[in-house]
């Protein structure tokens, strides 16, 4: 095992400063007294109050958590049909034309994408709102999912389903009985991961949304952008303290189940 020279140690010391420093001081200024983010005033958790009683981000919040839960299932129910449509099936005519199709949002500028969805919803005469940016998530989070599902299939024992197709089964039952429970690991992957993307998503929500319907991200922007606020400190602060704890949990639920099968 090599050891760390000074310059691999110096060189890790201003990448981790350039990746966390940042994020630190936003975690520190948002206990701040001071309405000035740049002027520490004494500690105080009054913009944590303030936050909570904020009926806009609270309202933008929940409709990004509805938008995520809802798009994230749909774009997962999707995907996995989709993955399995081109893992499983023969070839078929348009089979390139399908497959790149899917995978093109991966590819492609998130601005096109929310362009494109724009100019369609209004061609088709669909006000802009919740089911607006539910049908945009959904498409560009599909083709992840289907990545996803995709890899765990091609690795799939297919002698199972034929063993249960042999036994009687329908290809559905035989698909909802033994395919679905041993690549679930990887629908779940892909659920989680679509989640992410929604919550994550400024971008193409920003063309897709409407009065009605405002997420988080856009929120945080428009009130970025009249100067940052102790609000958004806060705000940003629980955000991290939750993906914290998600990751730590996850880390330890593993840990414990690798301990188990060991």
């Amino acid at each position: 095992m090599r050891r760390l020279t000074w310059f691999n140690t110096t060189a890790l010391t201003f990448g981790f400063a350039f990746l966390y420093l940042p994020v630190v001081i936003l975690v520190v200024y948002s206990f701040n007294s001071s309405r000035l983010v740049t002027v520490w005033a004494g500690f105080s958790t009054k913009w944590y109050f303030e936050l909570l009683q904020n009926q806009l981000f609270i309202d933008a919040a929940w409709v990004t958590l509805r938008v995520a839960a809802i798009s994230s299932t749909i774009a997962t129910i999707l995907g996995t049909m989709a993955a399995y449509v081109l893992v499983r099936s023969a070839r078929f005519y348009g089979r390139t034309l399908f497959s790149g199709m899917i995978y093109a949002p991966l590819v492609m500028p998130e601005v096109i994408t929310g362009l494109s969805l724009l100019l369609l919803f209004i061609g088709i005469g669909l006000d802009r709102g919740l089911v607006t940016i539910i049908l945009a998530h959904t498409t560009f989070s599909m083709c992840f999912v289907s990545v996803v599902v995709s890899s765990r299939l091609a690795n799939f024992d297919r002698s199972l389903e034929e063993a249960a197709l042999d036994l009687g089964c329908t290809p559905f039952h035989a698909f909802c009985l033994v395919t679905l429970p041993n690549i679930a690991p990887a629908v779940i992957a892909g659920w989680l991961l679509a989640f992410s993307l929604s919550l994550d998503d400024l971008v193409i929500a920003s063309f897709t949304a409407g009065p009605s319907a405002t997420t988080l991200p856009i929120r945080i922007w428009s009130s970025v952008r009249l100067g940052v606020s102790p609000e958004i400190n806060a705000l940003s602060t629980l955000l991290i303290a939750m993906v914290s704890i998600g990751v730590i949990t996850a880390a330890l639920i593993s840990k414990r189940n690798l301990l188990r099968q060991n």
